[in-house]
């Protein structure tokens, strides 16, 4: 495999990019027409209305958890019909973390949702005592965000900063939702092999993107480059892609070094795919008061 490839296959395609382009330009000018509120067109444009009802629409958009719990509700039932987990529940009411899942074997997953990576919310987990892993599954559905930019960002910028300042083991990383594999966001990995894809019930999904972190904590002066987890280590990870078709070139090991300059501590985050380095970060001050 060549070096320098994208850390995240999916990107925002040029054509997804025009359509939006395209309709945003097209709402603007019927935008005055839309409704009954009496004004001229030059008072609807000075009354701020359209923004508002943007604004109230990304609200709305940004509280619906139900998609993504039914796409992680399939998800997960699935994989128990056929065996590779034991048992699963839903425990975001109570728990900080949302999921538990239970192998077979008792070892016991813990799952946090989260949204699209470059978001605060990225930084806002806890793993539980009782974890025997924890993971982080991103679930973005807006398909005119960009998945390399969410990768990165929450990966280097977020992830990293947070589990060396708090120390906060997080064992591996999902990248997959509903929308992947559809005409918002075309999956390549589908485009190059359409019979990787998995029937579930009403839908066609792709081998998820999966992401293993460091199996110990960085610390600059005790442990600066940790080594990461293996596959079949990650006992939730190595079913989930057993069970959706995954590959090695579909799994990112997730390098996070740690170092001293002068009295700050410094990251570093070193991706490798099949063994190869694909890209790195530059050593990156942490910023988070210590």
């Amino acid at each position: 495999m060549p070096a320098n490839q994208p850390i995240i296959f999916c990107e925002l395609s040029a054509e997804t990019q025009r359509l939006i382009a395209d309709y945003v330009s097209s709402l603007k000018q019927i935008a005055p027409l839309i409704g009954a509120h009496g004004m001229t067109e030059e008072d609807f444009w000075s009354s701020g209305l359209l923004q508002s009802a943007v604004e109230r629409l990304r609200g709305t958009q940004s509280a619906t958890t139900g998609k993504k719990r039914t796409f992680i509700s399939d998800i997960l039932t699935f994989m128990q019909l056929r065996g590779v987990i034991a048992e699963w529940k839903f425990s975001g009411s109570g728990e900080r973390h949302d999921y538990e899942v239970l192998m077979p074997s008792g070892w016991l997953c813990v799952i946090e949702a989260k949204g699209c990576l470059d978001g605060n919310n990225t930084n806002i987990f806890e793993r539980p005592p009782n974890a025997d892993e924890f993971i982080i599954w991103s679930l973005c559905q807006n398909p005119g965000s960009d998945p390399r930019h969410n990768a990165w960002s929450g990966i280097h910028t977020r992830l990293s900063a947070e589990i060396i300042h708090r120390r906060q083991r997080v064992d591996g990383l999902i990248i997959w939702d509903m929308v992947c594999g559809t005409k918002g966001r075309i999956c390549p990995k589908l485009v190059v092999n359409p019979s990787r894809a998995t029937i579930m019930s009403d839908r066609e999904v792709p081998p998820p993107c999966v992401y293993l972190f460091p199996r110990t904590i960085p610390d600059p002066r005790n442990n600066p480059q940790p080594k990461c987890w293996r596959l079949d280590e990650v006992k939730f990870l190595d079913a989930l892609m057993q069970t959706f078709k995954g590959d090695t070139d579909d799994v990112v090991e997730v390098r996070i070094e740690a170092r001293m300059s002068s009295t700050s501590v410094e990251r570093r985050t070193v991706y490798v795919r099949s063994s190869q380095e694909i890209s790195q970060s530059k050593w990156t001050k942490l910023k988070r008061a210590r």
